[in-house]
């Protein structure tokens, strides 16, 4: 059937040889939201038109995700398992905070990262965050800056939440200032790709006490090895396998948009989300 398709939809994993495959191809939609992952395959930068599902993926879920995980820190749970293997009960340990009043920054407010805005704001939470351009405040955000205004954000957010594309322009972006630049005590989130945190800059920052905790649905190298096994000791770390978008209801619009483009490739006219190779997404 690929030797004879124009159009094919992909989710992940898709067959990495695609554009080989099938010859006659000339526009391929991606059901995920990120396009890092084309990296892996041979359609980057070629002449087929490749449209991701960036801002119509499961944008709920994730910012649920990334709630409970920082409220997961925020109630100092974290202490729960320690104390599992301790037998012993230290409630002075958990040091609890109340969110409302806190800062969060969101580190690429797109679609995803626009709800995680919306629910954070909902639990009284002030919501800042950056994108490749300033923009104006809206979905419970208060200021939204270019990425100069990113460390400036930092300084000020007792939560940071990386929701941006891997591109690189952001590979590594939250690294050993960025870090610095961190309130002591904060607790990084990252939801989009493990690229775009130093993991030896998070783990040193881990080590010196700086944070008081970190959550990873991803990491560098996820697909071919474990976690570091210094992030996966440490219990001021939270490690699951990319499953921040998982729910029971399936709110993902990548079908839905992939019908609204194939209505505008039929009529001759341009399609939405159609990947800059460039730009990187």
């Amino acid at each position: 059937m690929l030797a004879t398709a124009e159009i094919v939809v992909v989710g992940f994993p898709f067959p990495l040889d695609l554009r080989t495959r099938a010859p006659k191809l000339k526009w391929v939609h991606q059901r995920p939201a990120g396009t890092s992952n084309m990296l892996r395959g041979d359609l980057w930068n070629t002449e087929v038109v490749v449209t991701s599902s960036r801002g119509y993926a499961h944008n709920l879920p994730i910012a649920e995700y990334t709630l409970a995980g920082i409220l997961h820190f925020a109630k100092g749970l974290n202490m729960v398992e320690t104390e599992r293997v301790e037998r012993a009960m230290n409630a002075p340990a958990y040091k609890p905070m109340q969110l409302a009043g806190k800062t969060v920054c969101v580190v690429g407010a797109g679609g995803i990262g626009r709800e995680v805005g919306r629910l954070c704001a909902a639990v009284g939470m002030r919501v800042v965050g950056t994108r490749r351009n300033a923009a104006p405040p809206s979905d419970g955000f208060t200021e939204i800056h270019g990425p100069d205004g990113l460390y400036g954000l930092l300084a000020e957010s007792d939560y940071v939440a990386v929701c941006c594309q891997w591109t690189p322009e952001t590979e590594k972006l939250i690294g050993a200032d960025a870090f610095a630049a961190m309130k002591q005590g904060a607790v990084v989130l990252n939801i989009a790709r493990g690229e775009i945190i130093d993991e030896e800059a998070l783990i040193a920052a881990l080590a010196a006490n700086k944070l008081r905790g970190a959550v990873l649905d991803v990491y560098v190298g996820e697909f071919d090895r474990p976690p570091d096994p210094r992030l996966w000791a440490d219990n001021k770390v939270l490690i699951t396998p990319h499953i921040s978008a998982a729910a029971d209801i399936n709110s993902h619009g990548g079908n839905g948009l992939f019908v609204q483009n194939l209505r505008r490739y039929i009529a001759g006219e341009p399609l939405e989300n159609v990947i800059d190779w460039e730009r990187g997404y």
